[in-house]
């Protein structure tokens, strides 16, 4: 059984229900609506269909965060290794030279002589030469084209962006009346950038969950107060690697992961894990490679994008992953003696330690918890355990949180009346899962309501509670 979970991008354009249903089999844990390329109708759209295949699914929203772009590009501009272009932040600034105008009024105050300006992903790299009140004179170091709406990047920059644009509020707001899981918000730099965002949900009363995207350096520097106010975290490599040097990211990648785990906190690694397969029907061993040591690091989840968002196999994209997953994962060691920072139950900690450590002596086949808030799974989780943790959940949001967490299988019932019901219960979903009467498993509970947490753990045939 696949620990590592997997999310999808899924666009408008193709989200039919039965396709939708058959990612799901294959293996697609998150659906993942990137609103940079969608309006609320389209989004909606597919909200509609993933309802419709599971109540089980998570839908996680991007917004578009911080972000700078081309703008006013009537006709793409041919640009020369060489060429001296300038670059403006003033809509009304004209030009008989090239002059690229870019979605930020501060951006010529902001940039420093010797700049590196990246256009459209790095495809297109300009040195900033010199720098007058209106607009910053650049030297192209590659030939390349330069579009409309495309992004752009100073690494080592410091730029005073609004973290949140009227686009974000509303999808924000969209979230919240049609009651999704996450909301990954883009550019996260500081602690400042979430709060934002959790205080337009705590006035709206909502219990949607933020994940950072991190994408640039401020945002791996500040790791540790962002990680005080989200609920996980989503190592964006694209723009990450824009923003810092390539051959550094393997270590952030690791560092981030590592952060996220002993903060029981869910890591998402994304962008180009299978970018191959947006063209072909079978990766590069590059691409399982990376998706091996995403597993071998410990992620709670990878990521697919454009492959099963517009790719021409979304499917196969799926089961390719799926694969190198649940073939990597028994590399992945367990680890009991990890030391957990934001412990807010010690003794739910210490139940969720010890379970794990039995699973390594003892011929268990799998845990069982319930669950109000989700905080057992989420500590059996970060100490990656090499079993699985079926989640009884009282409760079908916590239930769609924890679909993110790796080696969890959540699933929803009513809140019992007592622990013996609980207990009772357990046999039918794991001989419907394919368990055997006489397996071994681990039971951890609580016997004083859902605030007091786990307070019990129990080591049993499934044969003896039938």
């Amino acid at each position: 059984m696949k620990r590592t979970k997997i999310v999808a991008t899924i666009s408008d354009k193709r989200c039919d229900v039965e396709f939708l249903r058959e990612l799901y089999e294959a293996g697609m844990d998150v659906v993942r609506l990137n609103t940079a390329h969608q309006t609320l109708d389209d989004a909606m759209k597919v909200i509609r269909n993933v309802r419709e295949v599971s109540n089980k699914i998570p839908l996680l929203i991007d917004t578009k965060g911080p972000e700078v772009r081309t703008r006013m590009v009537t006709e793409p501009m041919q640009v020369k290794k060489g060429e001296i272009i300038y670059v403006t932040g003033e809509e009304g600034l004209t030009s008989e030279k090239k002059l690229i105008h870019v979605s930020y009024d501060h951006f010529v105050q902001d940039i420093k002589i010797g700049d590196k300006i990246l256009i459209d992903d790095g495809d297109i790299e300009f040195i900033v030469r010199n720098k007058y009140a209106d607009r910053l004179e650049l030297e192209a170091t590659n030939a390349g084209i330069v579009k409309d709406r495309k992004s752009v990047n100073v690494p080592g920059s410091t730029m005073k962006l609004q973290s949140l644009s009227e686009k974000d509020r509303t999808f924000i707001d969209f979230a919240i009346e049609n009651h999704l899981d996450f909301i990954a918000h883009s550019f996260v730099r500081n602690k400042e950038d979430v709060i934002g965002i959790q205080k337009i949900l705590d006035e709206a009363h909502s219990n949607i969950k933020i994940i950072a995207k991190i994408e640039n350096q401020e945002g791996v520097d500040h790791i540790d107060e962002i990680l005080d106010h989200v609920y996980g975290v989503m190592v964006a490599r694209g723009d990450l690697a824009i923003e810092i040097d390539a051959e550094k990211i393997p270590g952030i990648q690791r560092y981030i992961v590592n952060k996220c785990i002993e903060s029981k906190k869910p890591v998402i690694i994304a962008t180009q894990m299978l970018h191959t397969m947006i063209e072909h029907p079978r990766p590069t061993r590059a691409e399982v490679s990376d998706i091996a040591n995403a597993v071998f690091m410990g992620t709670d989840a990878v990521m697919l994008s454009g492959e099963t968002a517009y790719g021409d196999y979304p499917l196969e994209a799926v089961k390719v992953m799926n694969k190198v997953a649940a073939a990597n994962e028994s590399v992945t060691p367990s680890d009991s003696n990890r030391n957990l920072v934001r412990i807010n139950n010690e003794v739910t900690a210490a139940l969720a330690r010890v379970a794990v450590r039995v699973t390594a002596i003892l011929p268990i086949k799998a845990v069982v918890v319930d669950t109000l808030s989700g905080r057992t799974a989420r500590y059996l989780s970060a100490f990656r355990g090499g079993l699985p943790v079926y989640a009884r959940c009282y409760n079908e949001k916590v239930m769609r949180e924890l679909a993110l967490s790796f080696g969890v299988v959540p699933y929803y019932t009513e809140k019992p009346c007592s622990r013996d019901e609980f207990i009772r219960d357990i046999p039918q979903v794991l001989l419907a899962s394919g368990y055997s009467k006489e397996d071994y498993i681990v039971v951890v509970g609580g016997s004083f309501g859902p605030a007091r947490g786990a307070s019990f753990m129990e080591i049993c045939k499934i044969s003896d509670i039938c």
